[in-house]
């Protein structure tokens, strides 16, 4: 058994008294001494009462109102995964819980034979005595108070700071919060670079897609495949903290996109948080503007305008087919000088589909198609110089307008509902109404620059991205030039030289396909 944390272990003897270390925080700070603050009071209790640690479940960042079960470090134990121990030790009723129910969950081991101890009460505990069992209930009750309390007070502040229009809590992604000095008040928020320039890649990624390949899916597997902090891993780092290898998900990249956050304004639940002018609260400058999030919002809440992103790895996963049957290529083996490979095989025959009752199934190694769609591929796009479309923000001033129409319904709607009939209420409505019709009808006279979308090199060439990228990349760029492989018999009657040929799905580009076809096929 190893130490966890510094905190020492001897190995399980079945003495009757290897207990287990339970140590538990629901925030973990650099300053706090309270993980060796516990690690003492366990060690000493547990030597008073003739035991000794194998193990510790520290739960670090895990709220004491959790169900013990479903702890990353404690639940594994509890489930008979960890292997044996003879009970549970822990600094304090506390530590074990603080929710009553969670806590009597843990009491019960002591219905399976298990012992509990507690370094706030001398020796193991006894509940079959209603006297210990009350003062385990009390100490539980307690600690459930305690921590209500503490929620109340949390929430609180948290209003109060919204209705001052102050932040609280930790910034969204892509934000940071500015401190003067250290552990005080947050002076202002402003953009994360880094954060910042990745939600804005894959904003522009899934506006630029028109084949519908580029979806929050795919957007996540790409991040995670290049090793860019997820979300929570970022909060973390940004806190002095470790990251814990998190993935990134397409609903978290959903969740950024459409969150008023990301606006930079002010938010509660994902919503902007309106100040006395009944305007949304700015705290930093936006990842982007109300067009691009309105665009982001159309994109992503309609049906997939196009096929699904092949999920595998491999170059031509969902991009291969047979140039017989139209078929898509599968996964297959083929036999090769003595051995086998892998290989890219037609399969439709066999399954059964219809047309395909002639199609003599095609079949080739899979490297051998790789590198000639990676050689043909090149030889023809390799050298053009790689555009990326780039989404131009415009002045919003159709959005202004529609916020400010929103603003001043929402007036009055609460002044319908009665809630501007005090005599300074009422002076402060026909004010506020006022100034935000002049807003309105000055936004009205701003000639509109509309949002959309312009073409600019990158200076980079195709075969220069190519070699950069990946093969889910390297499917990206076929599927952008329109490119498909088919793959044909390399014998009988219906065999093609070259066998491996790159095509185009538009229609309108014959003479391409023609020269793609004509590409030298690989010197045996």
């Amino acid at each position: 058994m190893t130490s966890t944390n510094d905190a020492p272990v001897t190995p399980y003897d079945g003495c009757g008294r290897c207990l287990l270390g339970v140590r538990r925080l629901s925030r973990v700070q650099a300053a706090t001494s309270s993980p060796a603050r516990q690690r003492d009071a366990i060690l000493d209790a547990a030597e008073r009462a003739g035991g000794h640690i194998i193990g510790w479940a520290d739960d670090w960042e895990v709220s004491g109102a959790s169900d013990p079960l479903t702890r990353p470090k404690l639940g594994p134990w509890l489930k008979g995964q960890r292997g044996p121990y003879d009970g549970l030790a822990a600094s304090a009723v506390d530590r074990l819980g603080r929710d009553v129910l969670e806590g009597l969950r843990l009491a019960k081991e002591t219905n399976a034979g298990r012992l509990l101890l507690t370094a706030d009460h001398p020796g193991f505990w006894d509940l079959d005595d209603p006297s210990q069992e009350i003062e385990f209930n009390a100490k539980l009750f307690g600690a459930q108070i305690e921590h209500r309390n503490i929620r109340t007070r949390n929430r609180e502040r948290a209003v109060q700071a919204r209705t001052a229009g102050e932040v609280a809590g930790r910034p969204a992604y892509g934000f940071m919060h500015v401190r003067l000095a250290h552990g005080g008040k947050v002076d202002h928020t402003e953009n994360e670079p880094d954060s910042a320039a990745t939600a804005r890649e894959f904003a522009r990624r899934l506006l630029a897609d028109e084949t519908g390949r580029v979806t929050v899916d795919s957007e996540a597997a790409r991040l995670t495949r290049a090793e860019v902090l997820s979300p929570s891993d970022w909060s973390r780092v940004m806190y002095g903290k470790e990251p814990t290898g998190g993935r990134w998900s397409g609903n978290v990249i959903k969740r950024i996109c459409l969150s008023d956050a990301s606006l930079g304004y002010l938010t509660h639940k994902g919503k902007a948080v309106l100040g006395p002018d009944g305007h949304p609260v700015r705290i930093a400058p936006g990842l982007w503007d109300r067009p691009t999030q309105a665009a982001l919002t159309k994109k992503l809440t309609k049906a997939p305008a196009g096929p699904r992103a092949a999920k595998g790895e491999l170059l031509l996963s969902g991009g291969g087919f047979c140039g017989i049957c139209a078929v898509r290529l599968y996964r297959s083996t083929t036999s090769h000088k003595g051995g086998i490979l892998p290989a890219w095989a037609c399969k439709a025959r066999t399954d059964g589909v219809k047309g395909s009752e002639e199609c003599p199934q095609p079949v080739a190694p899979l490297a051998e198609m790789d590198e000639l769609t990676e050689r043909r591929f090149l030889a023809e796009f390799g050298g053009v110089e790689f555009m990326t479309r780039v989404w131009e923000q415009g002045n919003g001033v159709a959005q202004r307008i529609a916020d400010l129409k929103a603003d001043r319904k929402r007036l009055r709607d609460d002044r319908a509902a009665g809630l501007y009939d005090e005599t300074d209420d009422a002076e402060w409505f026909r004010r506020e109404y006022a100034r935000m019709g002049e807003e309105l009808k000055a936004a009205e006279a701003t000639p509109e620059k509309p949002a959309g979308w312009y073409t600019v090199p990158t200076g980079r060439t195709v075969a220069a991205e190519w070699q950069a990228g990946d093969n889910v990349t390297r499917r990206e760029l076929l599927a952008e030039f329109g490119v498909r492989v088919l793959l044909f018999p390399a014998r009988g009657p219906l065999k093609r030289d070259p066998r491996i040929v790159l095509t185009t799905t538009d229609p309108a580009a014959e003479e391409l396909a023609d020269v793609l076809a004509a590409a030298p096929a690989h010197a045996a």
